[in-house]
């Protein structure tokens, strides 16, 4: 038996297995709200969500998307970075520089700032 076959018969046993298992054991507890459509214009929840969400965390999640793509695109240079060479170098020198100077632009703006939303007890005494 060759590991590709192996795979291919081994690998859907697995997952079914796997499934299975979870379906036994998992706690069934169906309601109303959890089978219906969240907020998707069918039921109203108004007054019942959470506080707002603050913009400066989607600002925070999409930054590292950007810097996490940054490393999906040095990774090539770091395979094949001996038979690139000075070429290659100056490439990736100049593409950091960009970065840099695209995280100094965001610092500057305060994108990385998250403003407290805290109340502080304050006592006065009398």
């Amino acid at each position: 038996m060759t590991s590709l076959t192996f795979f291919f018969i081994f690998i859907p046993i697995l997952a079914l297995i796997l499934l299975t298992v979870n379906i036994m054991l998992s706690p069934h507890n169906p309601y109303q709200e959890k089978n219906s459509a969240f907020e998707c214009g069918f039921h109203s929840f108004i007054g019942q969500n959470r506080t707002q969400f603050s913009i400066s965390f989607f600002i925070f999640a999409l930054l590292f998307l950007l810097f996490d793509l940054e490393i999906l695109l040095v990774y090539p240079y770091v395979v094949s970075a001996y038979t690139n060479g000075i070429y290659g170098l100056i490439i990736m020198l100049i593409f950091f520089f960009i970065l840099t100077l695209g995280f100094v632009f965001e610092l500057g703006k305060n994108a990385l700032k998250i403003e407290s939303k805290q109340m502080n007890n304050v006592y006065m005494k009398n």
